[in-house]
């Protein structure tokens, strides 16, 4: 089967590990998922992830993050899809649920939040808001 958005897929998988009440995830590999797990990570949205090899694509283990029992993650939405690309100006990057959320843009400078964005005074197209 061909995936064609491994980043809705991913997202997808997080979110039932979730509602499952798991301790990790396993989601397809690609370089913008290793990104965007970096990113999380460091934003303190999941605990940890590790790639693993195998002998097609890879996986990427992602450990989730719980507080007082309940996930650190509470939505994790994709924004800008293969069929309906959202790109955003510099000037326009608006914060996720009054700056308590993260938005991940991809610029031209790499994937990065919406605060680095901002700061660095770049658009892109908008990926996903976590909150």
């Amino acid at each position: 089967m061909s995936r064609t958005d491994l980043i809705a897929d991913a997202f997808t998988i997080i979110r039932n590990a979730i509602m499952a009440k798991k301790e990790n995830a396993d989601v397809p590999a690609s370089k913008v998922i290793v990104a965007i797990m970096g990113l999380l990570k460091k934003e303190g949205y999941i605990d940890n992830y590790k790639e693993i090899e195998d002998k097609k694509q890879g996986v990427i283990r992602v450990y989730l993050k719980y507080s007082g029992g309940k996930s650190v993650i509470k939505n994790i939405r994709r924004v800008s899809r293969p069929g309906l690309r959202v790109y955003v100006k510099r000037d326009k990057v608006k914060q996720v649920l009054r700056g308590k959320g993260l938005a991940i843009i991809s610029t031209s400078k790499g994937i990065m939040t919406d605060a680095t964005a901002r700061e660095l005074g770049l658009g892109g197209e908008t990926i996903a808001n976590i909150y």
